[in-house]
Formats: C-alpha cells, structure tokens, sequence
C-alpha cells in the first residue's frame, strides 16, 4: 500500500467521524440560529480542521510499507487524533446552549458551563438541575420574592450573578411570556433605528406568512453576539432568532 492510498483511508475514516460529530453539533446541541451566536462556528471549524487534516497528514508523512515499526506509528498517531478530537468535543459539550432564558425584557443564550454546579444544586426542578442534552431549552427567569435577595441581585451590577444563570429561578416559559410581550416592541421599532434590517425582516415575514404586526421582537444576548427574536404578539410564543443585532 502507498502511503497516499494510507493516508485517503484515514481520511475517509476521519471524515466519516466528523460527519457524524458535525450532525450531533449542529442538529442538536448548537441548531440554527444559536450556532454563531454561541461561538461555534469557529471552534467546530477548528475542531473538525484538526481531526480530518492533521491525522490523515501525519499518515502521509510517516507511512512505508514494510517499515519496521509501522504499525506502532500509525497507532500513536491514531491515539493522539483521537485524545485531541475527545478533547475538543469536550469543550463543545461543556459550552453548548442549555437553556434560552425569557429575563424581564430579553432572551439570554445560556451555556452548560454557564452555570455554577453549585447553583445547578439548588434547582427547585429536576429538570433545571442539570443542562439538557437534546439541545436548547426555552424557560423562563423569575425575580426572587425575597426582597433582600432582589436587591443584592440588583446590586451586583452587570458584572454579578444574572438570575439568567441561577436554576433556582427558573420555571416553564408560560410563566414569563406575559411579562417578556409586555415589554416587547413593534417590528416598526426596530426598522426605525435599523432600517438596514428591512430586506431581511421582510423575507422572514414573506416566508412565513406573517404581518408585522403579527410579530414583536425582544434581544437575545449569547456569548458572541446579540440576536432579535421575534415573538408572536399574540401569545408571546418564540417564533425564531435572526442574525440582527438592535442594540
């Protein structure tokens, strides 16, 4: 065997896992339109850039039929590719969105780390006290009762603790949706200060057989960036996040 007909087989393999990596990913960890707004796109990029390039690369370069010793090099090679794909995954599982978090007046993006182990404990649902792992979760935050504690939320400032990342507030969306559509503004609002923004509410609208005032929209904040998701004025209910940042 040539050590290009070698290093096309462990392509192939290597291509075949990313495949398989790429579906769980992006169908149902980081789905559409979460994906860049959580930083995925770069990091599966690198991600599967190493897995299908460096290995197969290292084949190429190492591989003589008949070499003794052989077998051992392809071996190391292979545990390596597959301790830095094992590893990369990690991070991708770790920082994958759990839970879309209705806050007052937006939506927060919330990843899996995110979250303090310590206050995953305190969830009052079983269902809270741990990140999901069929992809994001849309729930709703709602204030403490304790005065006290509101206040020392408030207190703390942007850079304390959110109840966006605090499962002992957490309840069903339901709950919030009538707080978060009050709160809400009009398609109108946001063409105002972005009028750019038009030809791509305008397609969203045409696409799915909605009128602007059909619609209201609040900010969704993620890690990398900050989308609009848009509401149905009626009900509250999530209707879908575009890539429009109305800050």
């Amino acid at each position: 065997m040539s050590r290009w007909k070698a290093a096309g087989i462990h392509v192939c393999i290597s291509a075949l896992v990313a495949l398989v990596a790429a579906t769980l990913i992006f169908g149902v960890w980081y789905p559409r339109p979460y994906s860049h707004a959580a930083g995925a796109d770069k990091l599966v990029l690198l991600l599967l850039g190493v897995d299908v390039v460096l290995g197969p690369l290292l084949t190429l370069i190492v591989f003589r039929a008949g070499k003794w010793g052989m077998r051992f090099d392809l071996t190391v090679i292979a545990i390596a590719q597959a301790c830095a794909f094992l590893y990369g995954m990690s991070v991708v599982v770790r920082a994958r969105p759990a839970f879309v978090v209705a806050n007052v007046d937006r939506f927060n993006l919330v990843a899996a780390n995110d979250i303090d182990p310590t206050d995953y404990a305190k969830a009052k649902r079983p269902d809270f006290a741990a990140p999901p792992w069929t992809g994001p979760r849309v729930i709703g935050a709602l204030p403490p009762t304790d005065v006290a504690e509101r206040n020392r939320i408030i207190l703390a400032g942007p850079g304390g603790k959110d109840i966006a990342v605090m499962p002992q507030y957490y309840a069903d969306y339901a709950v919030a949706a009538a707080q978060l559509l009050e709160r809400a503004k009009t398609i109108d609002d946001l063409l105002k200060s972005h009028p750019d923004a038009r030809s791509a509410i305008d397609a969203w609208l045409h696409a799915n057989g909605r009128e602007a005032t059909d619609v209201r929209w609040v900010p969704l904040a993620a890690r990398r960036a900050t989308l609009t998701m848009l509401l149905d004025a009626g009900t509250g209910a999530p209707l879908d996040a575009l890539p429009i940042d109305p800050w």
